[in-house]
């Protein structure tokens, strides 16, 4: 067959993998996107897509598609490697007109890889496969995402990764993308100079668009994490739930939540200064008696000091 026994055919499959690996990722960027607005809405999103048969179907076939793409570019770079011979070793200066990410992109690929089983670990064994093998996920919901998402990116070394995860997909895929457009035949001299444009630009939004959410979930600047339904992602840095209590570690995400249905045990509004839950329920004494405790921060208006 010559989709695999020819080198043109192997391109070809290369190509298409990559265009439908492209358009899966543009739907994931919308699908983050969402996260930084609601995180209700987007744990909806995760349970629409949770270990239903069409959700595990499309994650099957997703999976075939990255297996073939990383066989087929490891059986090109042997092959490359094979025309080429001892000639390669002979080789001292760059060529001028080949890009960097050309030259690199088995080791793009690798990084593009272990990146890749890094989000997997984080965020689909958590999750689906929890859900379809019914482990105890860490959140207790295989179905919060947004959880998932606080807590991943509150862990500073998980950001680098991922920042530099995201640079190598971005080489990867700027030269990926018109590469496909050649293999596909639409290659012209004028068409070629549009399809490197487009694709560095299609490309770069999509990149920027998932490194916003990593940094805005890093820096806790995400809109989602000052609406009350943030209280409902079951993080460390969240609270657990409407009307549980906040430990005094969640005084950091409550200076941007706010939560209006936020039920502070008495003192802790005392002490956590930024807390302002305005249905607080202040024992009278307790605020006074204890160290910390202050009623003016708090703003309880039955709290009796």
């Amino acid at each position: 067959m010559w989709l695999i026994n020819s080198s043109i055919g192997r391109k070809v499959v290369m190509s298409v993998t990559g265009v439908a690996l492209i358009l899966f990722l543009t739907f994931h960027c919308c699908m983050n996107v969402v996260a930084l607005f609601s995180g209700e809405a987007y744990n909806m999103i995760c349970e629409l897509l949770g270990a239903n048969w069409y959700a595990v179907a499309a994650t099957l076939g997703l999976a075939a598609l990255a297996v073939i793409h990383i066989v087929y570019a490891f059986i090109l770079t042997a092959q490359n490697r094979r025309a080429r011979g001892a000639s390669r070793y002979q080789v001292t200066a760059k060529p001028d007109k080949v890009e960097w990410a050309s030259q690199n992109m088995l080791v793009l690929g690798l990084i593009i890889l272990l990146g890749l089983l890094l989000h997997l670990f984080n965020f689909w064994y958590n999750m689906m496969f929890a859900e379809l093998l019914h482990i105890a996920d860490p959140l207790g919901d295989p179905a919060n995402g947004f959880g998932y998402i606080v807590q991943t990116f509150s862990c500073p070394v998980y950001v680098v990764l991922y920042v530099i995860w995201l640079v190598a997909i971005w080489f990867h895929l700027t030269h990926g993308f018109w590469s496909a457009m050649q293999t596909f035949g639409w290659n012209g001299k004028t068409w070629f100079k549009r399809w490197k444009a487009i694709g560095i630009v299609y490309v770069t939004l999509l990149m920027l668009g998932f490194l916003f959410v990593v940094l805005a979930f890093a820096f806790k600047c995400a809109p989602s994490l000052c609406k009350a339904d943030c209280c409902k992602a079951k993080t460390e840095c969240v609270m657990q739930a409407p009307c549980e209590k906040a430990a005094a570690h969640d005084c950091d995400m409550m200076k941007k939540c706010q939560c209006e249905d936020c039920k502070c045990e008495p003192c802790q509004c005392g002490e956590e200064k930024s807390c302002k839950c305005t249905d607080c329920k202040c024992d009278p004494c307790q605020c006074a008696e204890k160290e910390g405790c202050a009623c003016d921060p708090c703003q309880c208006e039955d709290c009796k000091c």
